[in-house]
């Protein structure tokens, strides 16, 4: 702590001087020591990420669901170290029968996992076997690439796609797939952990450096493909008046129907045989794509940056048989929208979004997939849900493995915020109450532990938890200033890997406050939200609540004043009453009428015991 609090003396700017200092591990000290992270929550100076070009080939059979591959990767060691090993990631091999796995697999779906069936490194073949694979990871050794130093690798491979057991990829029906996690990858190696070892089980998810994607995907004929980054050929794969229609959508608001049942009775691709579909996309952490041959085709675009005049194309493709499907266009377009205007109010930073009718809820860049959904509210929260993961982890690189909170926290207030706006009656508080219920028990860790140290404790921390302290925040600081400091985070991290002490820091420097004595009782401390009314007392013309903090999880204080003619009245407090270290808080209203009943508590306020939340007149 004394060398943090020298280097912070040095070098952190004047509107954080004031700050005191959040728990920091060694690892993290050590970045600020070698000047790649900065207590400011800026980079440092001396920050540095690898990148790699990826040139995919790729041709997959429906009917067999072989996928045969060729990956080229032009890999950049930017670190100051020299790498004397190569570590990959192998997603696939979740369902190899040896694997470790906390997610159930079918007997059926395990097999061999990817086979490498030759490995050239900078143009020279290599033995195979100096791929050596265990699980999800695989490294390549005997290396020195040196600062600066690229290494080129072709690795030439095939697995069979899982028909179920579908983890995040896979067959959804016959002749519709999502493919994600497809090629072997380079780990990410950064300033804290070195190689990102830690295998993929199927619970925590990925953390991918920001890289270049050239894919050509090779499928039969009239089999659609939808991907990351931008479609290169559209008018050779695609007939004239679905190329056409394509267009149409990138240019218009309206809705634009490119593929609907009638037309998949006849031709819609151009070739008879088979269709190679190219994609490419720039500064993304990852690629995927998706098929089918008799899905529909929504879409619609709209201006995402006023300033430029940049649009998005928003998709949606999906079974006519799930009929909530038909508004999913809409939803995405309105939740795109309210990203890029309303919160964060940050232009929408990708040339389009494709929603995709799967059997899952996960994110990808530049790509959904969601299953289909019978309630109409549920459909809406899970579209912007996954939707807003765009920003989080893929604009800003958050390392979800570890940070699980640092993306799922920020598209669970989205989705609260954002589903109201696209309907009305919404009122959205997932996963409120599983945290009251839980909040103290010995399962309940701090938001802050690394995610692969959670199990039963996952669920809460990576997504309500962190959302209501994103929320509170946002009451304190105001819209406005809340707007500035997220602003303030996003333009110094995106395209880089913020750490929590990043986010915390830059907020701090955005908002010009010290938030930390909120950050350090919400994410680092243990302990559980509990206020009370302790007393009310009433004169003639006013009344006066007393509300105690209980326990040691600062909230806000929500008070709805419920009179005897049938009508009602809220009065709201942000955390800042608890700010000072106050333990009880007095708030006085007037009154010209009787009241009834005092109720304390919100949707999005959870509480461990909220009997003693409700005041009565006897």
């Amino acid at each position: 702590m004394r060398i943090l609090i020298s280097l912070f003396l040095i070098g952190g700017s004047v509107s954080v001087c004031a700050q005191t200092l959040l728990p920091t591990p060694r690892n993290v000290l050590a970045a600020y020591a070698n000047g790649t992270r900065s207590i400011d929550g800026r980079p440092g100076k001396n920050y540095w990420q690898n990148t790699a070009d990826y040139t995919l080939d790729i041709n997959f059979d429906p009917a067999t669901r072989l996928l045969k591959g060729v990956a080229d990767i032009q890999y950049t060691n930017n670190s100051p170290d020299t790498l004397k090993q190569v570590w990959f990631k192998l997603y696939p091999n979740i369902y190899k029968a040896s694997s470790p796995r906390q997610s159930p697999v079918d007997p059926e779906d395990l097999g061999e996992g990817v086979i490498i069936d030759s490995l050239f490194i900078n143009g020279q073949p290599t033995e195979k076997n100096r791929f050596v694979i265990n699980s999800t990871n695989a490294t390549v050794g005997r290396q020195m690439i040196v600062n600066g130093q690229i290494i080129n690798f072709r690795i030439v491979y095939h697995y069979t796609l899982n028909k179920g057991s579908h983890i995040r990829t896979g067959e959804i029906e016959p002749n519709a797939a999502f493919i994600a996690y497809f090629f072997p990858r380079v780990a990410v190696y950064d300033d804290i952990d070195g190689w990102n070892i830690i295998p993929y089980t199927g619970t925590q998810e990925m953390y991918n450096d920001f890289c270049h994607f050239k894919a050509a995907i090779t499928v039969p004929r009239n089999f659609i493909v939808w991907a990351t980054g931008d479609l290169q050929n559209a008018k050779d794969v695609l007939m004239p008046a679905y190329y056409q229609r394509l267009l149409q959508a990138e240019k218009n608001d309206g809705i634009t129907t490119i593929i609907d049942s009638t037309d998949l009775k006849g031709p819609i691709t151009s070739s008879a045989g088979q269709n190679t579909w190219q994609y490419e996309a720039d500064s993304v952490t990852d690629f995927v794509f998706a098929l089918s041959d008799h899905y529909l085709w929504k879409s619609t675009s709209l201006v995402v940056d006023p300033k430029t005049g940049r649009r998005t194309r928003v998709d949606a493709a999906f079974n006519p048989k799930h009929h909530d499907y038909f508004e999913v266009v809409n939803d995405a377009r309105k939740t795109v929208h309210a990203m890029s205007y309303v919160f964060p109010a940050w232009p929408y930073p990708y040339p389009h979004i494709s929603v995709f009718d799967g059997l899952d809820q996960m994110e990808y860049p530049m790509m959904v997939n969601d299953n289909p959904v019978e309630d109409r509210h549920e459909s809406v929260e899970l579209t912007d849900h996954e939707i807003f993961h765009t920003f989080f982890p893929f604009y800003m690189g958050i390392n979800e493995t570890k940070y699980a909170w640092m993306d799922e926290g920020w598209a669970t207030i989205g989705e609260w915020l954002i589903s109201p706006m696209i309907d009305s009656t919404i009122i959205d508080e997932y996963g409120v109450r599983a945290y009251s219920i839980t909040a103290g028990n010995e399962m309940d860790l701090p938001i802050i532990t690394p995610s692969t140290e959670q199990n039963r404790s996952y669920y809460t921390n990576a997504y309500p938890k962190p959302a209501m302290g994103y929320l509170y925040i946002k009451d304190y600081l105001g819209d406005k200033l809340f707007t500035k400091a997220i602003h303030h985070y996003m333009e110094e991290w995106h395209g880089k890997h913020p750490l929590p002490n990043d986010f915390f820091y830059s907020m701090n420097e955005g908002s010009g406050k010290d938030l930390n004595w909120f950050w350090q009782k919400w994410f680092f401390d243990n302990g559980v939200p509990d206020l009370s009314i302790s007393a009310v007392r009433k004169a003639v013309d006013k009344h006066t609540v007393i509300v105690t903090l209980k326990g040691n999880k600062p909230v806000p204080v929500d008070l709805t004043v419920f009179y005897k003619d049938g009508t009602k009245e809220k009065i709201h407090r942000s955390i800042a009453v608890w700010e000072k270290g106050k333990t009880s808080v007095t708030i006085s209203f007037n009154v010209t009428q009787t009241v009834s009943k005092i109720v304390l508590g919100d949707a999005h306020t959870p509480d461990s015991n909220p009997k003693d939340n409700t005041w009565e007149l006897k």
